[in-house]
């Protein structure tokens, strides 16, 4: 009988990951990178070369964006790497300024997922950016998203509706769900959902506010419905996920 094959015993053979790092530098429009638990760059592609502005990997690696990005960008995406692995979750489809030259009018939707050891902890993460301009949404219908966007991680626990949002962009509410589907593969009141999740998941860690509490902080309405929508993105209640990643006092 033959045997199934088993993907962990596969992985166990690949001699280095650098063989699946250089598979980016065949997506020419795609900044791949892996950072250290400090976030210290460990591995970049040819876009993300460019991006820094070297010549090489080499150069660029034991480094950090302040060392290669406006600072107040630098610091953007710092916290963004920091929030990542001290909470353990990842941060998808974030529209962010392009880590580029100071003015720079280009926008990229960036990806970062935690990258763990075999005994769970994190060590770092791995993330790519994709230039706005090579998406699959024009980059027209694009920026009138952006600022919709944009608008939604800054005012999560305001009562936003899909009609407020798509007025801001210009469309029709229709429009803007279309676009806005096709572009995150999700709709506007679900990745909404999961700003308010994702950052109730920081005050769950991070503070000792009741779940009401945070709940209300979040922009959910009351308790119940809290819960629903956080074990719908998580997978666990709300105060199952803090009794699992609040560290002990001591």
């Amino acid at each position: 009988m033959k045997s199934k094959s088993r993907p962990d015993a596969f992985f166990r053979q690949i001699g280095s990951l650098q063989q699946l790092v250089r598979l980016f530098d065949l997506m020419p429009d795609v900044s791949f990178f892996m950072k250290d638990r400090e976030a210290r760059f460990v591995a970049l592609n040819r876009l993300g070369c460019e991006f820094c502005h070297v010549k090489s990997e080499r150069e660029a690696l034991g480094k950090s964006d302040r060392d290669f990005f406006p600072a107040e960008r630098a610091e953007e995406y710092l916290a963004d790497d920091r929030a990542v692995m001290e909470s353990g979750l990842p941060k998808l489809n974030r529209i962010e300024l392009a880590p580029e030259r100071e003015g720079s009018p280009h926008l990229v939707i960036t990806n970062k997922i935690p990258l763990r050891d075999a005994n769970g902890r994190v060590i770092g993460l791995a993330g790519f950016s994709r230039r706005i301009e090579h998406l699959r949404t024009a980059p027209a219908k694009m920026r009138k998203l952006a600022a919709s966007v944009a608008r939604m991680h800054d005012e999560f626990a305001a009562p936003l509706t899909t009609a407020q949002l798509a007025q801001q962009a210009g469309l029709s509410i229709s429009q803007f769900e279309r676009n806005f589907r096709k572009a995150f593969g999700t709709s506007p009141h679900q990745y909404l959902v999961g700003i308010r999740v994702e950052y109730a998941c920081r005050l769950l860690i991070e503070t000792d506010d009741t779940v009401t509490a945070v709940a209300q902080r979040c922009g959910f309405y009351d308790h119940a419905h809290f819960a629903r929508a956080f074990a719908t993105v998580m997978g666990t209640s709300p105060s199952g996920y803090r009794r699992d990643h609040q560290q002990p006092a001591l």
